[in-house]
């Protein structure tokens, strides 16, 4: 692969062929970095599978189904991270219960928001420590309890 006259062959942060390349500038020297996103750890396929099973805002979301369904149970913990890292949309390091509306639109620009007893259910099963977010280890935890 070939960026801003670049050839590559891994990524300097996480060492795989990247997808989706940037060239980002850090303390004046240029580095190679992948943007790793859900959509580069799942295929479409997989996801658009999870987001059809639940379109119907009168079907209730269950995060166990969709996780299988996409295939994230079946993704290594780098990968499960990464998934995180793209739902924590104001990068605190955290999954807050507002970011949980927009959790399938993560996934397909088109998916439907998640209502508010939806988000609360997500809340109750993967905030361990009950401090109102919900941490990558949590998010982990909860993937691998899904399985």
């Amino acid at each position: 692969m070939k960026v801003s006259g670049w050839s590559i062959k891994d990524c300097i942060t996480c060492r795989r062929t990247p997808q989706s390349p940037a060239v980002l500038d850090l303390g004046g020297r240029h580095q190679l970095r992948c943007i790793m996103s859900i959509k580069t750890v799942l295929s479409k396929q997989d996801i658009d599978k999870a987001i059809a099973a639940f379109q119907d805002p009168d079907s209730s979301f269950c995060y166990k189904t969709f996780f299988q369904l996409c295939g994230l149970t079946s993704k290594s913990p780098d990968d499960i991270k990464i998934v995180f890292e793209d739902l924590d949309r104001d990068k605190s390091g955290f999954i807050e219960e507002p970011e949980l509306e927009f959790f399938l639109q993560r996934f397909d620009d088109n998916a439907r928001k998640l209502s508010e007893s939806e988000r609360q259910s997500i809340m109750a099963h993967a905030d361990y420590d009950q401090d109102g977010k919900i941490g990558a280890d949590e998010f982990k935890s909860l993937v691998e309890y899904s399985k």
